[in-house]
């Protein structure tokens, strides 16, 4: 098999598995924020720390022994422009409280038969191709040129190589702390210690990440037939499924487009062999007007930030990427806004 094949069914395997871990596990940033800060629940967002961790430890593994070259994914690039990344971040995580969950999240559930997902991807993949490529996305990109700046360093082991750490030794250090401390933060938790499914919903989806840059990186590595390095993300490769199934003719695909097939399958697989495919809709008109306008945050703010709670909560930060972090912090604020404080979205009235 060529290359481009080899990362195609890379990209459908990791889908499944990460369409059928996250439909058992309940995998998703936001739900764990969510139990954390409003229910006293840590358990899901320790899975979320752990898998974190997992993704930094492995991704940078792969770097260290010379498999993968991060430096060539979007996280990496010398210029970018922080204000925008971070307010992207802040629609993206409004956005994301809601629709009561991400992109990925809306995958996995439309998967189990949730129609309120289909609504919510439809309306991320466009208004984000808009922003990618169509009405506002003139609008982004003066935002970006107004604001972009070349950093002198673009990355956590860059920082510390500046204040005298060798390369290597700068990219040992600032993975193994950061990793340490996620995966110690989440094993602190009784409860989460006795969660046997959450640990290994952790550890693969952390392992996922890695994967995808062992593929996009390594085996999918052609002088002739170059392929972006990414791994898991789902903003853009929404919006290109989208696009790539109204209009195949001439397309093709990539490994967004087939994670994304990828992640409904292995969720409707998982949902059907468990008996926990359900069909399901909306409340009232309200909640289906509150679920699309957070889909529409979602698509535009996660252009913005080059990503989403996977794609930078996950991806994005297993590069130790600035700019990731910048992202992150914003995704996170606009988070805490959407379920605590005056702009906290308040549950809709029962009808």
């Amino acid at each position: 098999m060529d290359t481009a094949t080899i990362v195609i069914l890379a990209a459908f395997v990791i889908g499944l598995i990460y369409g059928s871990v996250g439909l058992l596990s309940g995998f998703c940033m936001m739900s764990s924020l969510r139990g954390w800060w409003t229910q006293g629940d840590g358990r899901l967002v320790r899975t979320y720390a752990l898998a974190m961790g997992v993704a930094i430890a492995a991704s940078q593994l792969l770097t260290a022994a010379g498999l993968v070259d991060l430096g060539k994914s979007i996280y990496l690039q010398p210029s970018f422009s922080a204000p925008v990344m971070f307010l992207g971040g802040l629609l993206f995580g409004y956005g994301m409280v809601l629709s009561n969950g991400c992109g990925s999240r809306a995958l996995v559930l439309l998967g189990r038969g949730n129609l309120r997902s289909f609504v919510v991807v439809i309306v991320l993949g466009i208004v984000a191709e808009m922003a990618l490529r169509g009405l506002i996305a003139p609008v982004r990109i003066a935002m970006v040129q107004a604001s972009q700046a070349t950093a002198a360093t673009n990355s956590l082991p860059a920082l510390l190589a500046g204040i005298g750490l060798g390369a290597a030794s700068a990219r040992m250090v600032a993975a193994s702390v950061l990793s340490a401390a996620l995966i110690i933060f989440a094993f602190a938790h009784a409860p989460f210690r006795k969660s046997f499914g959450q640990i290994v919903a952790g550890l693969v989806v952390g392992l996922l990440v890695a994967g995808g840059w062992y593929a996009t990186g390594y085996l999918g590595a052609d002088d002739f037939n170059p392929i972006p390095v990414t791994s898991l993300t789902f903003i853009a490769p929404i919006a290109d499924a989208l696009q790539y199934v109204m209009l195949s003719t001439g397309s093709t695909l990539n490994f967004g487009i087939v994670t994304v097939f990828g992640v409904f399958a292995g969720s409707l697989v998982t949902a059907l062999a468990t008996g926990r495919f359900q069909l399901e809709g909306y409340q009232s008109p309200r909640h289906m007007l509150r679920s699309a306008g957070g889909a529409a945050l979602m698509g535009a703010g996660g252009v913005m930030a080059f990503g989403c709670s996977v794609g930078q909560g996950l991806t994005g930060l297993s590069t130790l990427s600035l700019s990731s972090f910048v992202a992150v912090a914003g995704i996170l604020l606009g988070t805490a806004a959407g379920l605590r404080g005056a702009l906290r979205v308040r549950p809709l009235a029962a009808t």
